[in-house]
């Protein structure tokens, strides 16, 4: 099976899973709770879980699919809430919860899929201390997600962000919550140190990579394929590595730091990073990371499974939705 079957067929799974326990959950609080989470998506986070898992222990993935759920209700928790800070309109092809509700809704929502992640955890069938090693991979990640979120907003205000520092940002935002997914299917597949360190590293530098990637995406790709609002960073002023690049090569963006960017506005802004090579500055420090990801899957056996880690990691600097 190729990566993009698995995905397909995997994505499948998974949003059955998700229709079955939150898809007809009643009341409102419930109903915006699922609003993102089975509007469909490409299932990640729960992929790189399951595959984890078949490496250590082959067979095993059915037994801790509830925790590969986890990991995607986790992820669309900080959806929610970035959806509400970054005031976005659009997610998944469908508008946000804060739009559809309001936003002390859309803040409850997230907390409930917060809460939720935990008690799917508890549901694995594996060994009670893996568990509890799982449930704390998962709230140490919670909390350096957070930190990585808070940094993304006070890097708005400074205009002197450098590279190092967006790194370390995104490794906490993104790169995370990726090598918790490969480090608890680890975990609760009875992973040694050493299998569990190098799922995670792996989780880590692919997860960063991703971001790096998901920042081109911002720029570069229409809403009607991405299901975002195209050029949105740029609007807003972040400091993706885009925009710190640009600056280090003397490229002033401010012009474009505005609400509601024209489709002619963001093309001009296109056409001037290509035209510096700062978009294939992006993609080259994308692709350090994808090096540095593929070294931790070394210390694993080899086994297909493995092989769609590798692919996943090549898909995350691919992709352009």
């Amino acid at each position: 099976m190729n990566l993009e079957e698995f995905l397909e067929k995997n994505a499948e799974d998974i949003d059955l899973e998700l229709d079955r326990l939150f898809g007809a959950a009643p009341g409102q609080l419930s109903k915006a709770s699922a609003h993102l989470l089975v509007a469909g998506g490409k299932r990640l986070r729960p992929a790189v879980t399951l595959l984890a898992a078949e490496i250590i222990k082959a067979g095993c993935s059915r037994d801790i699919l509830p925790a590969a759920l986890a990991l995607e209700v986790t992820h669309t928790f900080t959806l929610v809430h970035d959806d509400i800070m970054d005031n976005d309109s659009t997610r998944r092809g469908v508008p946000t919860v804060h739009c559809v509700w309001n936003m002390p809704t859309a803040i409850l929502a997230g907390d409930v899929l917060y809460a939720e992640a935990f008690e799917l955890i508890t549901r694995s069938i594996a060994d009670d201390t893996a568990k509890v090693l799982s449930t704390e991979i998962l709230a140490r990640t919670c909390v350096e997600i957070c930190q990585g979120q808070f940094e993304d907003m006070t890097f708005e205000t400074r205009d002197d962000v450098l590279e190092y520092e967006y790194i370390d940002m995104v490794g906490k935002k993104t790169g995370k919550l990726y090598a918790a997914a490969a480090a608890i299917g680890g975990t609760l597949a009875g992973g040694n140190v050493k299998q569990v360190q190098a799922l995670h590293d792996w989780g880590y530098y692919s997860g960063i990579a991703f971001q790096i990637q998901d920042d081109v995406i911002d720029l570069i790709t229409p809403p009607e394929k991405s299901g975002k609002d195209q050029g949105s960073d740029l609007s807003e002023g972040k400091q993706t590595i885009v925009a710190i690049k640009a600056r280090e090569a003397g490229i002033d963006l401010s012009k474009f730091k505005k609400p509601n960017l024209t489709k002619e506005e963001v093309a001009e802004a296109i056409a001037l990073l290509e035209s510096k090579g700062i978009l294939k500055a992006v993609t080259d420090t994308a692709m350090e990371y994808v090096a540095r990801a593929k070294e931790q899957l070394t210390a694993l056996r080899d086994c297909p499974e493995k092989q769609l880690l590798a692919d996943i990691t090549d898909y995350f600097v691919t992709r352009n939705f």
